[in-house]
């Protein structure tokens, strides 16, 4: 029978008690239970009057709103802010090189390997989105029209959201880790007329070719008329003459300037199509309007996360999900907050990274 192990004779207690803050932030908006409960029974109580003081608030319109709410219950058909004006880029961006953000970090972009990092201030995000939305509307993509979006976490994704926003486009993004089969099916599905794609994924140490997924997936995609290509790991991939393109050197193209107009959307407009994961059936692309998402995806993500203007913000979700959409795009930039955008995993190489 082998030794018993060695006994412990001695143990390190730490015995001292840490209270948490007995104020919360004077920032936050409700500093007790009770503020809480009283803007939680006013939202209850006077749900037009206490969304119109957070529209107004949160956002900048072109035009004010008619109503803040019309509902009926028995379609179902529900409206906010019908009447309204604004444009999302303008609200993500635009805004915040007149507010003293202009050289403040917007995006900050870490990639899988550690080398690879870029810092986008307001100022460089907003000439990056009007060069990819002066592109589109090159390649004759216009307001409601739909735009497939399957990329991994690089800047570009974040890019090129922005910029159909900011030209009236209906985006779909696609989680990059999908297959073909499921690319084409969502893109079938909106009829898009552009897809943004890479050459590959970089994931866990892994390069994992993207543009054969694409390639196999507009194959029978016949509404898609244009391609452009991220050249992210630098594969050799088959560019199909008169529909693909590379992004860098569409938006170098002479006549690509860093200013485009952005389109003034009704609130109700079509934003993006996100669809579900089809775990329990079909995919179904869920419609997101631009006043109400974007009101909700501001408010919510200063709410709950609390941020101030100097923090910055790490949200560990992909893009190509609701929860990547609102709290690492739209609600950090619509606050003027600093957003992390991850590409790789948070356990490779190690967890300790």
């Amino acid at each position: 029978m082998s030794a018993p192990d060695s006994k412990i004779e001695s143990m390190q207690q730490e015995n001292r008690l840490f209270a948490p803050p007995t104020a919360p932030a004077d920032t936050v908006s409700a500093r007790s239970m009770a503020e809480y409960q009283a803007m939680y029974q006013r939202s209850m109580e006077d749900p037009e009057g206490f969304w119109a003081e957070r529209a107004e608030a949160m956002l900048t319109w072109d035009k004010k709103w008619d109503r803040v709410l019309e509902a009926d219950m028995n379609t179902p058909e529900i409206k906010w802010f019908p009447g309204g004006k604004l444009n999302v880029s303008v609200n993500c961006l635009d805004r915040h090189l007149h507010n003293g953000r202009r050289n403040k970090a917007a995006l900050i972009w870490q990639g899988e390997p550690e080398g690879d990092s870029k810092v986008y201030t307001y100022q460089m995000l907003h000439s990056e989105v009007c060069r990819m939305a002066n592109v589109l509307k090159k390649l004759g993509v216009k307001k409601g029209d739909r735009v497939a979006v399957y990329l991994p976490m690089i800047p570009e994704l974040a890019i090129a959201l922005l910029a159909c926003t900011r030209i009236g486009a209906i985006h779909s993004v696609v989680f990059a880790g999908f297959s073909a089969q499921s690319l084409k099916s969502r893109v079938q599905d909106c009829e898009a007329k552009v897809l943004i794609t890479a050459d590959a994924v970089l994931r866990s140490g892994k390069t994992i070719p993207l543009k054969p997924n694409a390639d196999q997936a507009l194959a029978e995609c016949p509404s898609v008329k244009s391609c452009i290509v991220v050249r992210r790991a630098g594969n050799e991939v088959p560019m199909q003459e008169g529909r693909d393109s590379w992004w860098h050197e569409e938006v170098s193209a002479p006549g690509i300037t860093a200013e485009c107009p952005p389109e003034s959307m009704d609130a109700e407009d079509n934003m993006f199509i996100l669809y579900t994961s089809g775990s329990t059936g079909k995919p179904k692309g869920v419609v997101h309007t631009t006043g109400g998402y974007l009101t909700f995806a501001a408010q919510t993500c200063q709410w709950v996360f609390d941020l101030k203007d100097d923090d910055v913000h790490w949200c560990t979700a992909d893009i190509g999900w609701i929860t990547g959409h609102s709290y690492i795009l739209y609600g950090p930039l619509a606050l003027g907050a600093t957003s992390l955008m991850f590409e790789g995993v948070p356990s490779w190489p190690k967890p300790d990274r």
